[in-house]
């Protein structure tokens, strides 16, 4: 069991806190809203009506000793700001915040926040790629540039093996993993005689651009 502290109670804080809850973790939530806090206090290991811009309190809530804190004060850029500078200052391993645009990320990784949250921004990209590359199941941003992602494999894959295919030198991609939804297995950094199936969804990891270029390309 891990300990979290999700900051913000809107919708995006209040899905993250009870998703971590019923997974069997243990959650602080905490937000200046009393209503955001009634609402969230039987999804939540406890949760907090307090003033997440200060430092004294947040250090009596613990947070040094939270595995992840994530931070979600919606459109208040200056308070999630404050509050990332003031965890990096409690010492809290992980710290994730969820940024209104892209400038305002870049100063949130310079005070200390260690992964930046764009969600209708990856949102949008992975349902557009969806709509482009219909092969795509899931898309994970991993930076601006890279990603991992799970893909049914191209036609021109079935039969071969990776070490033929040879993604990795061909497109700079590593295929991480390779599960097959038929028989339920899960093969984690396959070996390179591994034969692929049309059942088999590979998971991908490398430059977005490198995977794209390997799922639209034809045998």
């Amino acid at each position: 069991m891990k300990k979290f502290c999700v900051i913000g109670l809107g919708n995006f804080g209040y899905h993250v806190a009870t998703f971590l809850y019923n997974e069997g973790h243990e959650v602080i939530g905490i937000d200046m809203d009393r209503e955001k806090v009634q609402r969230i206090k039987d999804h939540t290991t406890i949760a907090i009506q307090g003033d997440a811009a200060s430092k004294e309190f947040l250090a009596s809530q613990g947070v040094s000793e939270m595995d992840a804190v994530v931070v979600s004060t919606g459109e208040r850029s200056h308070l999630s700001t404050l509050i990332t500078l003031y965890l990096k200052e409690l010492e809290v391993k992980h710290i994730l915040v969820k940024a209104v645009n892209e400038d305002h990320g870049k100063i949130l990784m310079k005070v200390g926040a260690k992964q930046i949250i764009h969600p209708e921004k990856d949102m949008a990209i992975k349902t557009a790629k969806g709509l482009i590359y219909t092969n795509i199941l899931d898309f994970l941003p991993l930076s601006d540039e890279y990603s991992i992602t799970e893909a049914a494999p191209p036609a021109h894959f079935i039969g071969k093996g990776l070490a033929s295919i040879d993604i990795r030198k061909k497109y700079q991609v590593i295929v991480i993993a390779i599960r097959d939804v038929i028989a339920g297995n899960f093969i984690s950094a396959p070996p390179p005689d591994y034969i692929i199936k049309d059942s088999d969804v590979l998971i991908f990891m490398g430059r977005s651009d490198d995977i794209e270029r390997v799922l639209k390309e034809e045998g």
